[in-house]
């Protein structure tokens, strides 16, 4: 049972490991190699748990996804108003600013790139942009939006992406603040 642990938690930080260099170099300029050894195990040991890269990034959206899923869980726990839910949705921006001013949204950059070139692993990589678009709806639901609530989900996670993008793009913290504060005030306004 100790070595079956063991082979999970060695798993589960190659995972780690791939994602963060998905996320800070690219799908693409991320070798096995580069993997490896940012993980500090012999190629062929990590040969044992992922045949191709492919198979590596199956694991990494399945790692985003249940972080995902995890912390929107915690969110229903802890934050009773929807309304409060939605602007810590928000509140994710300014959290993750220093990272999104260096390297962008890990959702959305992946997502770009692989629609380029790779478009089976984009769908998968799209799955964690519909588990977000349907806990938003959800929430404007709970509001009483009811018809408009796709579209004001969609809203959300249209400017989220704009503002991810356009603070990397100009590297610009303040955008990003300024962006947010007006995305909280609308959610409140609704």
């Amino acid at each position: 049972m100790a070595l079956k642990r063991k082979g999970q938690e060695f798993r589960q930080h190659i995972v780690a490991t791939a994602n963060r260099l998905f996320y800070r170099r690219g799908y693409n300029q991320t070798s096995f190699t580069d993997i490896a050894d940012a993980a500090e195990i012999p190629r062929g040991n990590f040969y044992y748990y992922f045949k191709t890269k492919d198979e590596i990034l199956d694991a990494v959206v399945d790692y985003r996804l249940e972080g995902i899923r995890a912390m929107l869980a915690e969110w229903e726990a802890s934050i009773p108003e929807p309304r409060d839910r939605l602007k810590r949705y928000v509140q994710i921006l300014l959290n993750e600013e220093r990272d999104i001013l260096r390297y962008g949204c890990p959702m959305g950059t992946l997502n770009v790139e692989l629609s380029k070139t790779q478009l089976v692993l984009q769908s998968r990589s799209r799955e964690m942009f519909e588990v977000f678009f349907d806990w938003l709806k959800t929430q404007f639901l709970a509001m009483g939006c009811g018809r408009a609530a796709r579209d004001h989900a969609l809203h959300v996670l249209a400017v989220t992406q704009g503002v991810s993008l356009l603070t990397n793009a100009f590297e610009d913290g303040a955008f990003l603040r300024r962006e947010a504060a007006k995305l909280k005030q609308w959610i409140d306004e609704i």
